[in-house]
C-alpha cells in the first residue's frame, strides 16, 4: 500500500512562510511610503509622543498664520501713520513760511492746501486692513472718522461743524465791542481802569498782570471779580520812555503783552501814547491808546487763538460748545456745554472707552505671549494733528479786514508751534515704535517656533518614518529566507515512505 504524501498546509512551515511572505508585504509598503505603517496602531510605543508633538506642530502653523496676518495689518498701519507724519511736516512748513495773500474765498494757498491735506487725513484714518478699520480701536467693522466734508461744513440739519463752531467761540470770545470782552473805563479824571466783562467766564482776554515805569503813577491788580487793573497817573506827568504793559491770557494758553510807551512826540508813534499838558489830559490819551492796541490784539491774536481753541473744543469727547442758555447770547456768554449727537457732528465714531489703545486688539502668538496692536484715531498724537490741519483748513479771513494779514500770520504761527510736539506728549514716532515692538515680539517668537518645530517634527519622523535602506536589507534577507523555505517546502511536498527509506 502506498503513503500519501505530507500536507503542509497546516504546519509550522507553511505558518513560516504566511509570515514571512506578511513580513516582506510590510516591508515593501515601508519601502513605499517611508512610514513605519498605515494606521496609528502599527506605529508602535513612541506614536504616543508623534500624536502630541503633531498637535504641538498644528498650534505653531496657526500662531504662524495669526502673525502673518498681524504682521501685514501693522504693514497697512505703519504706512498710514507715516503719511500722517508726512502732512505734518509739510503743514508745518507751510505754516512757516506760507503766504499771507488770500483768495476770493478768503483762504490762504496753504489754508487750501490744509483743506486738500485734511482730507486726506480722513482717508487715511479710515484706512481697512482686510474688513477691519485700523484705527477704530476695538469697534473693528466701524469706520472711526467722519467725513472732512461733514466735520468742517455740519450737515445742514442741526449738526454743527467746526466752522460754526469756530464763527460761535470768535463771538464769544471778541464781545459786543470787539475788545475781547475787556472793559476800559476812567474812574477818575487821572485814571485808567482795564477790566474783564464777567467773572467767572471762559471767553475773551484775561488779565494776567501789569507793570509799569510811569513815574508817580499807582498801578494796582488784577483784582476783584470781575478781575480789574488800575493805572492812576496822579497828579504827575509821566516822561518820555515810561512805559506800562498789560500781559493778557489768550484762549488757547498762550499770553500776550500790550506795551504802551509815553512820548512827547507830535503824532505819538505807534505802541505809544502821548503826555498831555496835565495827568487828566494824559490819562485820556493813555485811554484811547489802549483801546486801540487792545483792539487790535483782540481782532488778531484773540481771533487766531479763539480759532485754535475752538477746534480743540470739537475735536474733544465729548465737544464744547458755547452756552446760550438764555439770558446769553454769543456777545454775553460765559460758560461753555457739552455738544451732543445732535446738535454737533461727532468727528471719531470708533471705541473711545478707557485704557490704552494699543489693548484694543490683543492675539495671542504663543502658548505664553500675547501682543497689542490696536489704534485709535482719537489718541493724541492723531487728535493733535487732525486740529492743527482742521483749524487751517475750516478759517476763513474776510479779504477787506484790515487786521486779515495779521490774523493770518497768528494762526500760522500757533499751528507751527503746535505741531511742534511738547516734551512728553505722544507722537506719531511712538505709536510706530509701539508696533515695531510688536513685530519684534513676534520675530521673537517666529525663532523659537522655529526650533521647536524642527524638535516636534524629528519626534515625529523617529516615531514614523523608516530607513529605506534599513528596509531593502531585511527586504533582501525576507527574499533569501523566503526562497530557502520555498526551496524547502518543495523538496519536502515530493517526500514520500519510499524515498524516506
Amino acid at each position: 500500500m502506498a503513503v500519501n504524501g505530507i500536507g503542509f498546509g497546516n504546519t509550522i512551515l507553511g505558518g513560516s512562510i504566511r509570515n514571512l511572505k506578511a513580513q516582506m508585504a510590510d516591508l515593501q509598503g515601508q519601502l513605499t511610503s517611508g512610514k513605519r505603517a498605515t494606521t496609528y496602531s502599527g506605529m508602535g510605543a513612541n506614536e504616543g509622543f508623534a500624536i502630541a508633538a503633531r498637535a504641538q506642530l498644528s498650534n505653531i502653523a496657526a500662531y504662524t498664520d495669526t502673525m502673518m496676518k498681524i504682521n501685514t495689518n501693522i504693514g497697512v498701519a505703519n504706512t498710514a501713520l507715516q503719511a500722517l507724519s508726512d502732512i505734518g511736516t509739510q503743514l508745518q512748513n507751510a505754516a512757516i513760511s506760507g503766504s499771507q495773500t488770500l483768495n476770493s474765498m478768503g483762504q490762504t494757498a496753504g489754508q487750501q492746501t490744509a483743506v486738500a491735506e485734511f482730507s486726506s487725513m480722513v482717508g487715511i484714518l479710515n484706512t481697512q486692513a482686510g474688513d477691519r478699520y485700523i484705527f477704530s480701536g476695538s469697534t473693528i467693522y466701524t469706520q472711526p472718522v467722519a467725513s472732512s466734508d461733514l466735520i468742517l461744513n455740519g450737515n445742514g440739519a442741526g449738526q454743527a461743524g467746526l466752522r460754526q463752531v469756530i464763527s460761535e467761540r470768535k463771538q464769544a470770545d471778541l464781545g459786543a465791542g470787539g475788545l475781547g470782552r475787556i472793559d476800559i473805563s476812567s474812574p477818575t479824571v487821572t485814571s485808567v481802569a482795564v477790566a474783564e466783562d464777567a467773572s467767572p467766564s471762559v471767553y475773551g482776554l484775561k488779565l494776567q498782570s501789569v507793570s509799569s515805569s510811569l513815574l508817580g503813577a499807582t498801578v494796582t491788580g488784577p483784582t476783584g471779580a470781575p478781575p480789574v487793573i488800575s493805572v492812576d497817573l496822579g497828579v504827575t506827568n509821566p516822561v518820555d520812555g515810561d512805559t506800562v504793559s498789560f500781559t493778557f491770557d489768550l484762549p488757547d494758553g498762550t499770553s500776550e503783552t500790550v506795551q504802551l510807551t509815553a512820548s512827547s512826540e507830535v503824532p505819538a508813534p505807534a505802541g505809544s501814547f502821548a503826555i498831555g499838558a496835565t495827568p487828566t489830559a494824559t490819562a485820556a490819551n493813555l485811554n484811547a491808546a489802549l483801546t486801540s492796541s487792545i483792539g487790535k490784539l483782540a481782532n488778531t491774536s484773540l481771533v487766531a487763538a479763539s480759532a485754535v481753541r475752538a477746534t480743540r473744543d470739537f475735536f474733544d469727547q465729548p465737544p464744547q460748545r458755547v452756552d446760550l442758555t438764555p439770558p446769553a447770547t454769543l456777545a454775553t456768554a460765559t460758560a461753555a456745554v457739552n455738544g451732543t449727537v445732535a446738535d454737533t457732528v461727532q468727528w471719531y465714531t470708533g471705541d473711545d472707552g478707557a485704557g490704552s489703545a494699543r489693548a484694543t486688539s490683543v492675539v495671542r502668538v504663543d502658548s505664553s505671549v500675547t501682543v497689542q496692536y490696536g489704534m485709535r484715531a482719537s489718541e493724541d498724537a492723531i487728535r493733535s494733528l487732525m486740529e492743527s490741519v482742521a483749524v487751517l483748513a475750516a478759517v476763513t479771513t474776510s479779504p477787506t479786514d484790515p487786521n486779515a494779514a495779521d490774523q493770518i500770520s497768528a494762526l500760522n504761527s500757533r499751528v507751527a508751534q503746535n505741531l511742534t510736539v511738547a516734551p512728553g506728549s505722544q507722537t506719531i514716532g511712538d505709536i510706530q515704535v509701539d508696533l515695531a515692538n510688536a513685530q519684534t515680539v513676534m520675530k521673537d517668537a517666529t525663532a523659537r517656533q522655529k526650533l521647536t518645530q524642527a524638535t516636534m517634527q524629528n519626534i515625529i519622523d523617529q516615531a514614523e518614518n523608516v530607513s529605506t535602506d534599513e528596509v531593502a536589507s531585511q527586504l533582501l534577507a525576507l527574499q533569501t529566507d523566503l526562497q530557502a523555505s520555498y526551496q524547502t517546502t518543495a523538496m519536502l511536498s515530493q517526500l514520500s515512505l519510499v524515498k524516506f527509506l
